[in-house]
């Protein structure tokens, strides 16, 4: 019987892997992926930025914990975390849910550093469409490198590692969980697992466990484009966010080398309320994938012409989920699910990659050393 086994090989089930083995005493732990390598999908493919807050005016909470969470994430991944590039917000003048004066005030309740964007910068955006524009001090993190301390971390911590396995079934069992792992497209043997603890976290699967295992949580779900583009030397080493509200975002993706552009109206393809019977990811692998970057830049252009310069070099797709309660506010609040059904199981949903210390801090309530916690 294994201490625990983690479900999901992104950036939360390896870092939940390696604190149930360092940090909690977890006698063996083993991760199991469905893909074929660690860090292939939500973990890779996101906008790769490291929140300091200002992300979320409409939500003092979220804002808060990214504040407090920064320090710890940039000294724990200073290899991974790019900080040569100017990041300046800006304010749209039309239909956005917080004006300069309410943004400034709320940089100043959280602490967070806030001032007038260089001329240079601030000249290149259309003064019709942009109220005003404000350097912040935020980062972009390299997936890349991050993927590299994954395979490090979990060989450190001796964690036992299998991919391209997914979870066909979980149920109860004495003393534990079992749980039963396959190939998706049955060529490998099927093989039991238990463990007196297990961690689902599978992000847009979460409810794909099997078992009739659900978050009591609504969840909905989203396909989305980020696109990925190579930006005019002028902007090589800037980012910009237009918002709050239907507008835009393009900041480097270290990873690649290149820029994303994300668009909070074009961005998300189609949505969906999660439903047993759909798996999420399925549904991404099913959908055409035809890329929305001639509507994004359209619109991109109008506050900055500049950007008219940029070449497209390919999008990446994937599948976001979010808490239903908190799309009015933009909260990305962490969730962490104890089963009450099957006892030992928890579900661990993440929306940031810098926030996994809140989920540290919920774990150290429990004790994992010895029965079900």
């Amino acid at each position: 019987m294994y201490g625990a086994v983690v479900i999901g090989g992104g950036f939360y089930g390896v870092s939940i892997a390696c604190y149930l083995a360092k940090r909690k005493g977890v006698g063996s732990v083993r991760l199991v992926e469905r893909e074929d390598a660690l860090f292939r999908r939500a973990s890779f493919r996101n906008q790769a930025r490291v929140h300091n807050g200002y992300h979320y005016p409409r939500n003092y909470l979220t804002a808060a914990r990214s504040r407090t969470n920064l320090p710890r994430f940039l000294a724990d991944f200073p290899s991974a975390v790019v900080r040569d590039w100017t990041n300046v917000y800006a304010i749209a003048r039309r239909n956005s849910k917080v004006s300069a004066k309410q943004f400034i005030h709320f940089c100043r309740a959280i602490g967070a550093r806030l001032e007038p964007a260089p001329k240079e910068f601030a000249a290149m955006l259309n003064p019709r469409m942009i109220e005003a524009a404000f350097l912040v001090e935020e980062y972009a993190f390299d997936a890349s490198r991050l993927m590299e301390w994954a395979a490090a971390a979990l060989a450190a911590a001796g964690v036992e590692t299998t991919l391209g396995q997914r979870v066909l079934s979980c149920r109860r069992d004495s003393g534990g969980v079992t749980i039963e792992i396959g190939s998706d497209d049955g060529g490998a043997r099927m093989e039991t697992l238990t463990a007196r603890h297990v961690f689902n976290c599978t992000y847009s699967g979460i409810n794909q466990l099997g078992g009739g295992e659900r978050l009591r949580t609504r969840l909905k779900h989203e396909v989305a484009e980020i696109a990925l583009v190579e930006v005019p030397p002028s902007l090589r080493n800037f980012g910009l966010t237009v918002m709050d509200g239907p507008f835009f975002s393009t900041m480097p993706f270290p990873a690649r080398g290149l820029h994303s552009l994300t668009h909070v109206r074009y961005t998300p393809h189609f949505s969906w309320f999660d439903e047993p019977e759909r798996d999420p990811y399925e549904t991404l692998e099913a959908y055409g994938k035809e890329s929305r970057i001639d509507l994004m830049l359209r619109d991109a252009v109008r506050y900055m012409p500049a950007l008219g310069e940029l070449r497209y070099r390919g999008s990446m797709f994937e599948v976001k989920t979010v808490l239903v309660k908190s799309e009015n506010d933009d909260g990305r609040p962490i969730l962490l699910e104890r089963s009450h059904s099957i006892p030992g199981l928890f579900s661990v949903l993440g929306g940031k990659i810098d926030n996994i210390y809140d989920i540290f801090a919920q774990l150290d309530r429990f004790d994992f050393g010895g029965g079900t916690a």
